[in-house]
């Protein structure tokens, strides 16, 4: 195994055992539900959104290491964006667990999600990753029906 995939392994198992945001935005601006039927995983997710921008994000729900590790990575990441860029990572992150994308690419449009690429060598598991970004592209679009991976 090499080092990289060694610190990514890390990373993933740091974000499944402490995941970041975990809580509930009582009076959040947006709220999206997810249910992923094949693994179990479920999750709310929260936005509060101000002048165009992610102010606060978080998630509960429980779920495989996979789906938890996605969903806590998620939160960090578009803390701070505009809506657009948010959505613009959604669709980054699903490019590259669905088509690979350049590496260096995805490293740069994503940051630290980009550690979950290998997760596409596992298609079953691309679903458990991709549960909490679907989500989240749901609440962006105020979504009232919840996200499912089926």
């Amino acid at each position: 195994m090499s080092d990289l995939t060694h610190l990514y392994q890390e990373i993933i198992l740091d974000h499944c055992k402490r995941p970041r945001n975990l809580r509930q935005i009582p009076d959040a601006d947006r709220r999206a539900e997810g249910d992923n039927p094949l693994c179990g995983d479920t999750i709310t997710l929260y936005l509060d959104l101000a002048e165009g921008r992610v102010a606060d994000v978080a998630f509960q729900g429980s779920g495989c290491a996979i789906s938890t590790a996605s969903a806590s990575l998620l939160t960090e990441a578009v803390r701070g964006r505009t809506v657009e860029e948010a959505r613009e990572m959604v669709a980054a992150f699903r490019e590259l667990l669905t088509r690979g994308g350049a590496a260096e690419s995805a490293e740069e449009r994503l940051g630290k999600p980009a550690v979950l690429a290998g997760v596409r060598e596992y298609p079953m598991r691309v679903k458990c990753a991709t549960l909490a970004w679907h989500t989240l592209l749901a609440a962006l679009e105020e979504r009232e029906q919840p996200v499912t991976t089926e």
